[in-house]
């Protein structure tokens, strides 16, 4: 299980009463499930943006040796 926040990076720890997890710098909380999917979202869209900066990379050394030739 993650050990931080998916909303802010903070450090989350567990509460055995609730079976939450619950963030100790801006006090989200989640279940286990609750914090899978947040987890899974954050990842989706870091990978969203790797695609799109990739494109713009290739793109670049595209035009670039244009520009040489």
């Amino acid at each position: 299980m993650p050990k931080y926040c998916p909303e802010c990076g903070g450090e989350l720890f567990y509460d055995p009463p609730t079976k939450h997890y619950m963030c100790k710098s801006c006090g989200a909380t989640y279940n286990q499930q609750e914090l899978v999917e947040a987890w899974k979202k954050v990842r989706r869209h870091l990978n969203e943006e790797d695609s799109k900066k990739k494109l713009q990379r290739e793109y670049l050394r595209w035009w670039l040796s244009r520009k040489e030739s």
